[in-house]
């Protein structure tokens, strides 16, 4: 009689008590589930082209960017808001892909410590985020999240902004050289807090 287990050359007994076998299957079908999931968005226009409005970060904006990841920002907050009623209702319209095109890399995420900031652009004055960042307990009195006082006093590093910009027109941002040439004088002078909240204030702005 025929094995029932047995498809083809090879059974199940077989696959499972050999590990390197298992492993090596394994590996094919996530490989294979995987281009089937990330292939496709490669041609969709809604993720590759950018939303309507949407503009590549001025010099500064992207000082600021650079600042958000360095401190680790994105450990609290995502950027990203679900198409939940709960979260549309508190943070404002659910996050597209094709807002985050020039996002190299992109700040999603579900984990909040704190609260989104796909939309806080506008919602707070920019002297607002100066009194946050210096000292969150001077507006929330509950906030567990750290003061950053240095960053009134520490200078945005305009040195590396050129590179920056001119690596990141090479994975699709339309800098233009007159602006990448521009860069250093755009930011010389400004302190990091400047640059951080110019990019907080732009943060969900091109769907108004």
């Amino acid at each position: 009689m025929s094995n029932p287990n047995q498809s083809g050359g090879m059974s199940h007994a077989t696959i499972e008590t050999n590990n390197g076998l298992m492993i090596v299957l394994i590996l094919i079908v996530l490989l294979f589930g995987g281009m089937v999931e990330i292939v496709p968005l490669f041609f969709q226009k809604s993720t590759t082209v950018a939303a309507p409005g949407l503009k590549p970060y001025t010099a500064l904006q992207l000082a600021g960017r650079d600042i958000y990841t360095r401190e680790g920002c994105y450990n609290c907050h995502s950027q990203m808001i679900r198409p939940f009623r709960a979260e549309t209702l508190r943070y404002g319209p659910y996050s597209k892909a094709n807002e985050f095109v020039y996002d190299h890399p992109f700040q999603w995420g579900s984990k909040r410590t704190g609260p989104d900031l796909h939309r806080v652009g506008g919602r707070y004055s920019d002297q607002w985020h100066v009194t946050h960042l210096n000292n969150p307990r001077d507006l929330v009195p509950e906030s567990n999240m750290p003061a950053y006082p240095w960053l009134k006093t520490a200078a945005v590093d305009a040195a590396s902004l050129p590179s920056h910009m001119a690596a990141l027109r090479k994975v699709g941002v339309p800098y233009t050289d007159a602006e990448i040439a521009a860069s250093v004088k755009d930011v010389t002078g400004k302190t990091e807090m400047e640059a951080l909240v110019a990019y907080l204030q732009v943060l969900g702005t091109s769907t108004k």
